[in-house]
């Protein structure tokens, strides 16, 4: 079975407070992400968003960025822009010719399911080659606004089925 490449489309413009870093090594991440939690917890934004949706930029952010470094190369630097409804993640690294592949039919004891996550979290994903770069991106929603996107993605639940006694 063939694997799937992540979506090619590119970076949505999306308006905003711009916040941005340079990601040299994976110890980087926990201060970037901890700065990331400081910025997301200011009172005009926690006001704005829901616990759960903050908790979800803040994984999608490190997913992206120990991908971005594990399988990227070069220089990694991370936008994040804090919108009215929600959040846009964009880690870009050198190496344009190689797209983030979701793992497929893998055990997920082993790892490797980080895009799968990000696309369940994301109101939508995706990659843009650029000259020299690739950018990897996420919108994740804020929480407080309603997701028309996801209201027919999601299956009803389904109660299990009851052995008759007879």
């Amino acid at each position: 079975m063939g694997q799937e490449p992540w979506p090619q489309t590119p970076v949505p413009s999306v308006p905003g407070d711009v916040w941005h870093w340079q990601l040299e090594a994976m110890h980087v991440v926990s201060r970037v992400r901890s700065d990331l939690r400081a910025r997301i917890g200011h009172p005009s934004v926690c006001s704005a968003s829901t616990d759960d949706a903050r908790d979800g930029l803040l994984l999608v952010f490190e997913e992206l960025a120990s991908n971005a470094l594990r399988h990227g190369g070069g220089a990694v630097r991370a936008l994040v822009v804090a919108g009215t409804d929600g959040w846009l993640l964009d880690l870009s690294d050198e190496a344009p010719d190689r797209p983030p592949v979701p793992a497929v039919d893998r055990d997920p004891a082993l790892g490797g399911m980080g895009l799968h996550l990000v696309a369940q979290l994301s109101i939508e994903y995706g990659w843009e080659g650029r000259p020299g770069r690739k950018h990897v991106w996420a919108r994740i929603p804020n929480g407080r606004t309603p997701l028309e996107v996801a209201q027919d993605v999601v299956p009803e639940p389904r109660a299990p089925e009851v052995p008759r006694q007879d």
